[in-house]
């Protein structure tokens, strides 16, 4: 019988069974919140009454959905929040957290990011580059910012000051390409108890993307007006094919719905055809899909550095989202390091990495992502822009022992280009 089914070097595998006993008190706390935010999945589902008939899904105009409208609740549960709108029609992250901004700014309105730039992709929606069409710049809306302290935890004074000349306070709970710590449920309390003692009236706004199921509470469960993300990120458990969700406050919520449809009609129409089973069966595998997703950032994090090399977070370090960085220092490790992530990819394994001109990065972008779903960041990816600091961030996992095989062949790739001693 085989027992070796891919060829590490002896040192690849002394590593990383180091590296395993470093993080095992760290694995205790994850699989205690996978367990946590089961439970609450579970129970969602309970409360709702799933039937068959949910997950039929409809055709044309899609009116009276059942299915569609358990799911909603479903996710509003699990978030914390009073109302969800949870959709295939959301074609990224990016898209739906637009949505959500047109659907609650109007012309005059101010939006303040208050950590720091936002993701690379929102960027010409924000007006920070470009000149597309329909940006903020053509609909009126000024997009403010205030920056992190220097340790990247929140600057609540700046906070305080931003809500009070803002109709939005926005936050990116993730880094993005960025190596600032992403932030933890209590911050994001922090900041909206800040922005809500200067302004009552200021809706506060989180990018939850790559954060959903790692923590045991959501943003909106400490108050966040409204949130979103992407189904093919965290909550849609590497089964949903597409989509994303809103969640928050109810009017909020209905404002967005009238935003992707159209005003008079908002929610009460949009067929669902056969993508409710696996958003359903998605949401519900995310706990355990998630827990598989940040064993494998923390493997990373202990193997990279035992190599010597500078990660964030680090081992025993709170984690808030599924992300991992490791600083390579230069083109060639970064692209090494891709190479190994996609020949441990159960499709297109084969296929070799390479830069190229991504839309919506201002610079060349590699990516490993041999996925069943394109593009899924849940599933095991990796990709960096090649400019400094020439980090990887990688993310996802749909399993703990493939993340864990792909981080080594990471490793071995490296090793076998002479990049790491």
């Amino acid at each position: 019988m085989q027992t070796e089914f891919f060829k590490f070097d002896d040192r690849i595998k002394e590593e990383a069974a180091r590296a395993l006993k470093v993080c095992r008190a760290d694995f205790d706390r994850i699989e205690e919140t996978a367990e946590y935010n089961g439970q609450k999945v579970l129970a969602a589902f309970i409360r709702n009454g799933i039937s068959e008939a949910c997950l039929k899904g409809s055709t044309g105009y899609g009116y009276d959905d059942m299915g569609r409208e358990k799911l909603d609740r479903i996710f509003a549960e699990c978030f914390g929040a009073e109302d969800a709108l949870v959709r295939h029609n959301f074609m990224s992250g990016t898209h739906t957290l637009v949505t959500a901004l047109y659907g609650v700014l109007r012309p005059g309105d101010v939006m303040t990011c208050v950590t720091g730039t936002p993701y690379d992709t929102l960027q010409e929606t924000l007006g920070l580059k470009g000149a597309s069409s329909g940006n903020f710049v053509e609909f009126g809306i000024q997009y403010r910012q205030k920056e992190l302290l220097p340790d990247g935890t929140p600057d609540l004074e700046a906070v305080a000051e931003a809500a009070k000349e803002s109709r939005m306070v926005y936050i990116q709970r993730s880094r993005g390409y960025s190596l600032r710590p992403s932030l933890t449920i209590a911050q994001i309390e922090q900041i909206v108890k800040a922005a809500k003692a200067a302004n009552p009236e200021v809706v506060v706004m989180v990018d939850n993307c790559y954060g959903e199921f790692v923590e045991k509470q959501e943003p909106c469960d400490v108050g966040a007006d409204l949130m979103a993300g992407s189904l093919i990120k965290n909550p849609g458990g590497g089964i949903a094919l597409t989509g994303g969700y809103i969640a928050g406050r109810h009017d909020l919520v209905e404002a967005c719905a009238f935003r992707l449809s159209c005003p008079g009609v908002g929610r009460e129409v949009g067929c669902t055809h056969d993508q409710l089973r696996p958003m359903y069966q998605g949401i519900f595998y995310a706990p355990t899909v998630v827990e598989a997703a940040v064993k494998t950032a923390t493997f990373a994090a202990s193997l990279f550095s035992g190599l010597g090399f500078g990660v964030t977070p680090e081992v025993g370090e709170y984690r808030t989202d599924i992300i991992q960085a490791v600083k390579l220092e230069n083109a060639q490790r970064l692209c090494a390091f891709c190479k190994g992530i996609q020949k441990g990819s159960p499709v297109d394994s084969y296929v070799t990495p390479e830069p190229w001109a991504m839309p919506g990065y201002d610079s060349d972008v590699i990516m490993a992502a041999g996925a069943f779903t394109l593009g899924a960041s849940i599933e095991l990816s990796a990709d960096a822009p090649l400019r400094e600091p020439f980090a990887v961030w990688m993310q996802g996992g749909l399993t703990w022992p493939s993340g864990k095989t792909g981080v080594m062949l990471a490793a071995q790739s490296m090793l076998e280009e002479g990049l790491i001693q």
